[in-house]
């Protein structure tokens, strides 16, 4: 099979540790697997919208790799739009809504008039979840350039070691989330001081600092005495001390209002986790209600506590939960699978712009 040579433009350090550069890293990793090469390009790292003007630094590196097609990281998507197309076949990967996550109302608008362009323009469009797939048709995308790519749900590596991370109490909660506003991290602290003390100890996974104003508001938080001492705080970790808490925690909650696909449920389901999060995007597509966990309305912080402390205090109910969300997890794919239908799409672009 010829060697499929790919160039992905994204923005700022591909080694950043969310979903969407998790995702393009283990694609890469899988890329000579499947006859391919998979080199990165950024976008500088600046304020909006100024990344923007590195557009054609951006294009002339893009050309001196050669690259058979070019994959746009959604997250890029808005600043490639001013200039023209890269050459040959232009895909793009979408990890998130049209305007980006977070962001004011003036930006949201303008940078999703500016995705749709550049959308608007790329031959195939890969998306990381089926909710995207319908948000795109609302924008007037052609349903014929869509593919849906979900993310593996197994982690880079299982860890092995055994972990006591329920410090003496009846459960353990395990939360794997960077420290920003959209992921809940306020919301699940407040919900946890509703918990008995006996039943549970919570361990929260992600970088502390990629929002300081947001941080500081869970800081705070930790500080009070009824969650100071059942809290523990980890930080970023490899994966595959990442996988070792999975295999040590008991349940896995995340109360996220924006989350394009939710690798991280996944990858807990997998490791026979029940989830806990607001029903909300794509958690529905991936656990159901009172089976593999507890989809609760967004903001119910009472229902919230309540899934907790009803996990925490019934062994059983955990057990059987966690044997559904594990035998669910078995019908999502896995990286291998993931990275194969990948660079078959791109494969396929590439030799039907040769005909």
């Amino acid at each position: 099979m010829t060697l499929l040579r790919v160039a992905l433009v994204t923005l700022g350090d591909p080694a950043a540790l969310t979903g969407g550069y998790l995702y393009h890293r283990r694609m890469a990793r899988a890329a000579t697997a499947n006859d391919a090469t998979l080199s990165f390009v950024s976008f500088p790292d600046r304020h909006f919208p100024f990344a923007a003007l590195a557009g054609p630094s951006v294009a002339r590196q893009v050309r001196k790799q050669r690259p058979d097609v070019v994959a746009l990281d959604s997250i890029a998507a808005a600043f490639a739009a001013p200039w023209p197309r890269f050459p040959g076949p232009l895909a793009t990967i979408i990890h998130q809504s049209p305007g980006g996550i977070g962001h004011g109302a003036v930006r949201s608008i303008v940078q999703r008039n500016l995705d749709l362009i550049t959308y608007r323009r790329c031959d195939r469009i890969m998306v990381a979840s089926e909710t995207l797939i319908v948000e795109l048709m609302t924008h007037g995308i052609e349903s014929r350039k869509v593919v849906f790519v979900a993310p593996g749900r197994d982690v880079a590596e299982i860890g092995t070691a055994a972990l006591d991370l329920r410090r003496g109490r009846e459960s353990a909660s395990l939360c794997v989330a960077n420290w920003s506003e959209h992921k809940g991290i306020v919301e699940l602290l407040q919900a946890f001081t509703q918990v008995p003390q006996p039943l549970c100890t919570l361990h929260l996974v992600g970088d502390e600092e990629v929002d300081p104003r947001y941080a500081a508001r869970v800081r705070a938080l930790l500080a009070r005495g009824d969650l100071a001492e059942r809290v523990i705080r980890h930080g970023p970790l490899p994966s595959d001390e990442v996988g070792a808490m999975y295999r040590a925690a008991d349940l896995f909650v995340l109360p996220s209002m924006r989350e394009a696909y939710g690798t991280v449920y996944g990858e807990a389901m997998a490791a026979g986790l029940p989830v806990v999060g607001w029903n909300l995007g794509n958690l529905a597509h991936l656990a159901r209600h009172g089976s593999d966990g507890f989809l609760l309305e967004p903001g119910d912080l009472a229902g919230l506590a309540g899934a907790m402390t009803k996990l925490g205090a019934d062994a059983e109910l955990r057990n059987q939960m966690s044997h559904s969300a594990s035998e669910r997890a078995n019908s999502f794919p896995t990286w291998d699978e993931s990275a194969a239908l990948f660079f078959s799409v791109l494969r396929a672009l590439v030799e039907s712009t040769k005909r």
